[in-house]
């Protein structure tokens, strides 16, 4: 998806000011996160309640020093994702080479070229905007990713460039299935943030997530099932300021029958399951500031 997006004249100095910062250097750029940091979280507390909340959810067995010490390394590194977020609408394809290592890219390579389009079902770790573009840059093959436009059509459109201008697709949520329908022959990857929390009218499935009754969207699987795309889990790592190595991990190769459990969701479960593990290995690099669990399991009758 590549039509432009129609910006007031209005907001053209802001446009005109994000994109000078985003030709800052990283370096530079992290001066800028540092600031960031101390005003958002010691001066302003942007969401520090939320966030607090949902880690002595997360991690009852963890002292309240020890969440407080997550929480400002989680604040730092959201500091951090931010100016990288600005940086991508710049960046070059050999920065991204650099600063973004695919640990175990075979396994997606080999889902290709056997003629499929293959699911990655990611989740807002670490940063989670280079992901795409990066595989845009180093696969060799298509890679589009599916989102939901943003209300302010100011930033939608500056993220929108931001996220494609290095050859990476987006796909409306809303075209999902018309577009696997359209493209069900294609050699591609499509990559799925998975984690976000469904509307109340929306959930149709409950897992325990990090300790909690935890509602998750389903439509990965449902895609994934209905079109036999195989689907691999993307674990990412932060090595270092500004660098990520990420390594798949299978989930469904899309043809072996879905071993089920209790639940009727196989490929959302284990999902569900191999993100915790990620989080738990890594606290601080998870998105911490949305309410993940403002929405309560019915009772059975």
């Amino acid at each position: 998806m590549k039509k432009a997006i129609p910006i007031p004249p209005v907001y053209y100095p802001l446009w005109f000011l994000l994109k000078g910062l985003s030709m800052l250097p990283l370096p530079v750029l992290y001066v800028l996160a540092d600031v960031m940091y101390v005003v958002v979280y010691h001066l302003i507390g942007y969401r520090k309640k939320v966030v607090l909340d949902n880690l002595r959810r997360a991690f009852p067995e963890k002292s309240e020093a020890e969440l407080r010490r997550v929480a400002k390394d989680f604040y730092r590194q959201f500091a951090d994702v931010a100016v990288e977020t600005l940086r991508l609408r710049s960046m070059g394809r050999e920065e991204m080479e650099r600063r973004i290592t695919f640990a175990n890219q075979h396994l997606l390579d080999d889902l290709v070229r056997q003629g499929k389009t293959a699911i990655t079902m990611g989740s807002h770790s670490c940063n989670w905007e280079w992901v795409l573009s990066a595989g845009a840059v180093q696969f060799g093959f298509p890679a589009a990713g599916i989102y939901k436009p943003l209300n302010n059509a100011f930033f939608d459109a500056f993220m929108l460039k931001a996220r494609t201008h290095l050859g990476a697709t987006l796909i409306k949520m809303k075209d999902t299935l018309r577009d696997f329908a359209a493209n069900r022959n294609k050699p591609r990857v499509v990559a799925m943030l998975s984690d976000q929390t469904p509307l109340k009218s929306e959930i149709t499935f409950w897992t325990t997530f990090l300790h909690q009754d935890t509602p998750f969207y389903v439509g990965a699987e449902k895609i994934a099932i209905r079109f036999n795309c195989p689907v691999l889990f993307l674990d990412v790592k932060r090595t270092s300021r500004g660098h990520y190595t990420l390594t798949f991990e299978t989930i469904w190769d899309g043809t072996a029958p879905l071993a089920t459990e209790a639940d009727e969701y196989p490929i959302t479960t284990l999902f569900a399951r191999k993100l915790e593990a990620s989080i738990r290995r890594s606290p601080a690099d998870y998105l911490w500031t949305h309410k993940r669990w403002k929405h309560s399991k019915p009772q059975a009758a």
